[in-house]
Protein backbone atom coordinates (compact mmCIF):
# COMPACT_ATOMS: atom_id res chain seq x y z
CA UNK A 1 0.00 0.00 0.00
CA UNK A 2 1.27 3.48 -0.76
CA UNK A 3 1.94 6.11 1.87
CA UNK A 4 -0.49 8.57 0.30
CA UNK A 5 -3.07 7.94 3.04
CA UNK A 6 -5.48 6.23 0.64
CA UNK A 7 -6.81 3.29 2.58
CA UNK A 8 -10.00 2.83 0.53
CA UNK A 9 -9.17 -0.81 -0.27
CA UNK A 10 -8.77 -1.63 3.43
CA UNK A 11 -11.98 -2.77 5.03
CA UNK A 12 -12.75 -4.11 8.45
CA UNK A 13 -15.55 -6.45 9.39
CA UNK A 14 -17.15 -6.08 12.81
CA UNK A 15 -19.09 -9.25 13.55
CA UNK A 16 -21.75 -7.99 15.94
CA UNK A 17 -24.71 -9.21 17.96
CA UNK A 18 -25.63 -10.25 21.45
CA UNK A 19 -23.55 -12.77 23.34
CA UNK A 20 -24.18 -16.29 22.07
CA UNK A 21 -25.19 -15.25 18.55
CA UNK A 22 -22.15 -16.95 17.01
CA UNK A 23 -19.76 -14.03 16.55
CA UNK A 24 -16.57 -15.94 17.33
CA UNK A 25 -17.56 -18.94 15.23
CA UNK A 26 -18.32 -16.76 12.21
CA UNK A 27 -15.21 -14.60 12.67
CA UNK A 28 -12.97 -17.68 12.69
CA UNK A 29 -14.55 -18.91 9.44
CA UNK A 30 -14.16 -15.47 7.85
CA UNK A 31 -10.55 -15.28 9.04
CA UNK A 32 -9.82 -18.58 7.29
CA UNK A 33 -11.71 -17.73 4.11
CA UNK A 34 -10.49 -14.14 3.68
CA UNK A 35 -7.06 -14.54 5.27
CA UNK A 36 -7.59 -11.37 7.30
CA UNK A 37 -6.33 -11.08 10.89
CA UNK A 38 -8.98 -11.51 13.56
CA UNK A 39 -9.33 -10.25 17.13
CA UNK A 40 -11.90 -11.08 19.77
CA UNK A 41 -13.51 -8.08 21.47
CA UNK A 42 -13.07 -9.73 24.85
CA UNK A 43 -9.29 -9.27 24.46
CA UNK A 44 -9.81 -5.51 24.71
CA UNK A 45 -11.85 -5.45 27.96
CA UNK A 46 -10.05 -4.12 31.02
CA UNK A 47 -10.10 -6.48 34.03
CA UNK A 48 -12.72 -4.35 35.85
CA UNK A 49 -15.19 -4.87 32.98
CA UNK A 50 -14.67 -8.63 33.06
CA UNK A 51 -15.15 -8.67 36.83
CA UNK A 52 -18.43 -6.76 36.50
CA UNK A 53 -19.75 -9.15 33.85
CA UNK A 54 -18.67 -12.23 35.83
CA UNK A 55 -20.64 -10.81 38.76
CA UNK A 56 -23.70 -10.47 36.51
CA UNK A 57 -23.55 -6.66 36.39
CA UNK A 58 -24.25 -5.08 33.00
CA UNK A 59 -21.61 -2.68 31.72
CA UNK A 60 -22.40 1.00 31.41
CA UNK A 61 -21.64 3.15 28.39
CA UNK A 62 -18.82 4.68 30.45
CA UNK A 63 -17.36 1.17 30.98
CA UNK A 64 -17.58 0.41 27.26
CA UNK A 65 -16.01 3.56 25.81
CA UNK A 66 -12.31 2.71 26.50
CA UNK A 67 -12.98 -0.85 25.26
CA UNK A 68 -14.46 0.43 22.00
CA UNK A 69 -11.63 2.93 21.55
CA UNK A 70 -9.03 0.17 21.93
CA UNK A 71 -10.77 -1.86 19.21
CA UNK A 72 -11.00 1.20 16.97
CA UNK A 73 -7.30 1.88 17.46
CA UNK A 74 -6.41 -1.75 16.68
CA UNK A 75 -8.38 -1.56 13.42
CA UNK A 76 -6.66 1.71 12.55
CA UNK A 77 -3.26 0.09 13.14
CA UNK A 78 -4.18 -2.67 10.68
CA UNK A 79 -5.30 -0.05 8.14
CA UNK A 80 -2.04 1.87 8.52
CA UNK A 81 -0.23 -1.37 7.69
CA UNK A 82 -2.45 -1.87 4.65
CA UNK A 83 -4.39 -4.79 6.11
CA UNK A 84 -8.09 -5.47 6.33
CA UNK A 85 -9.16 -7.05 9.63
CA UNK A 86 -12.00 -8.75 11.47
CA UNK A 87 -13.11 -8.11 15.04
CA UNK A 88 -16.01 -9.44 17.05
CA UNK A 89 -17.92 -6.94 19.13
CA UNK A 90 -21.46 -6.89 20.47
CA UNK A 91 -21.74 -3.30 19.09
CA UNK A 92 -25.24 -3.19 20.53
CA UNK A 93 -25.81 0.55 20.13
CA UNK A 94 -25.29 2.83 17.20
CA UNK A 95 -23.13 5.09 19.38
CA UNK A 96 -20.77 2.12 19.93
CA UNK A 97 -20.65 1.44 16.21
CA UNK A 98 -19.97 5.14 15.61
CA UNK A 99 -16.78 4.82 17.71
CA UNK A 100 -15.67 1.77 15.71
CA UNK A 101 -16.45 3.57 12.44
CA UNK A 102 -13.83 6.18 13.39
CA UNK A 103 -11.14 3.62 12.51
CA UNK A 104 -9.17 4.16 9.33
CA UNK A 105 -10.42 2.03 6.47
CA UNK A 106 -13.97 1.03 5.60
CA UNK A 107 -15.72 -0.38 8.66
CA UNK A 108 -18.56 -2.79 7.85
CA UNK A 109 -20.88 -4.67 10.18
CA UNK A 110 -22.19 -8.23 10.11
CA UNK A 111 -25.12 -8.28 12.54
CA UNK A 112 -25.93 -11.83 13.62
CA UNK A 113 -29.47 -12.46 14.79
CA UNK A 114 -31.24 -15.53 16.12
CA UNK A 115 -34.21 -16.51 18.22
CA UNK A 116 -33.53 -15.41 21.84
CA UNK A 117 -34.33 -18.93 23.12
CA UNK A 118 -31.60 -20.37 20.88
CA UNK A 119 -29.11 -17.78 22.09
CA UNK A 120 -29.97 -18.47 25.74
CA UNK A 121 -29.40 -22.21 25.18
CA UNK A 122 -26.02 -21.47 23.59
CA UNK A 123 -24.91 -19.22 26.44
CA UNK A 124 -26.09 -21.72 29.07
CA UNK A 125 -24.12 -24.48 27.36
CA UNK A 126 -20.84 -22.59 27.23
CA UNK A 127 -17.98 -23.15 29.62
CA UNK A 128 -15.03 -20.88 30.32
CA UNK A 129 -16.77 -17.63 29.29
CA UNK A 130 -17.47 -14.78 31.68
CA UNK A 131 -20.81 -13.73 30.13
CA UNK A 132 -23.67 -15.36 32.07
CA UNK A 133 -27.06 -16.07 30.47
CA UNK A 134 -28.60 -13.72 33.06
CA UNK A 135 -27.20 -10.74 31.12
CA UNK A 136 -28.87 -11.72 27.83
CA UNK A 137 -32.10 -9.77 28.54
CA UNK A 138 -30.10 -6.58 29.18
CA UNK A 139 -28.21 -7.07 25.90
CA UNK A 140 -31.42 -7.69 23.95
CA UNK A 141 -32.95 -4.61 25.59
CA UNK A 142 -29.96 -2.46 24.60
CA UNK A 143 -29.69 -3.76 21.03
CA UNK A 144 -30.18 -1.11 18.35
CA UNK A 145 -30.31 -2.93 14.99
CA UNK A 146 -28.27 -1.64 12.07
CA UNK A 147 -29.89 1.36 10.44
CA UNK A 148 -30.21 1.75 6.66
CA UNK A 149 -27.32 4.24 6.51
CA UNK A 150 -24.92 1.87 8.31
CA UNK A 151 -22.56 -0.18 6.13
CA UNK A 152 -23.37 -3.80 6.80
CA UNK A 153 -25.67 -6.77 6.61
CA UNK A 154 -28.03 -8.58 8.95
CA UNK A 155 -27.64 -12.36 8.91
CA UNK A 156 -30.06 -14.80 10.49
CA UNK A 157 -28.21 -17.57 12.29
CA UNK A 158 -30.60 -20.43 11.51
CA UNK A 159 -28.26 -22.60 9.42
CA UNK A 160 -24.85 -24.23 10.02
CA UNK A 161 -21.93 -21.79 10.53
CA UNK A 162 -20.40 -22.29 7.05
CA UNK A 163 -23.74 -21.29 5.52
CA UNK A 164 -23.93 -18.26 7.81
CA UNK A 165 -20.50 -17.29 6.44
CA UNK A 166 -21.76 -17.77 2.87
CA UNK A 167 -24.70 -15.45 3.62
CA UNK A 168 -22.47 -12.82 5.22
CA UNK A 169 -19.93 -12.80 2.40
CA UNK A 170 -22.64 -12.69 -0.27
CA UNK A 171 -24.41 -9.83 1.52
CA UNK A 172 -21.16 -7.88 1.72
CA UNK A 173 -20.12 -8.68 -1.85
CA UNK A 174 -16.90 -10.33 -0.63
CA UNK A 175 -15.29 -13.60 -1.54
CA UNK A 176 -12.19 -15.53 -0.54
CA UNK A 177 -10.20 -13.76 -3.28
CA UNK A 178 -10.49 -10.38 -1.55
CA UNK A 179 -7.25 -10.73 0.44
CA UNK A 180 -5.28 -11.98 -2.56
CA UNK A 181 -6.52 -9.02 -4.60
CA UNK A 182 -5.40 -6.60 -1.86
CA UNK A 183 -1.91 -8.14 -1.82
CA UNK A 184 -1.56 -7.81 -5.60
CA UNK A 185 -2.25 -4.04 -5.30
CA UNK A 186 0.51 -3.64 -2.69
Amino acid sequence: MSDDGDDAEVQHLVVMGVSGSGKTTLALILERRLDWPYAEADEFHPPKNIAKMEAGTPLTDEDRLPWLQKMRDALTEHAREGRSAIVTCSALKRSYRDVLREAQGRVRFVHLTADPALIERRISGRTGHFMPASLLPSQLGSLEPLEPDEDGVVVLVDVPPEEVADRALAGLGLDAQSRADDEIKD
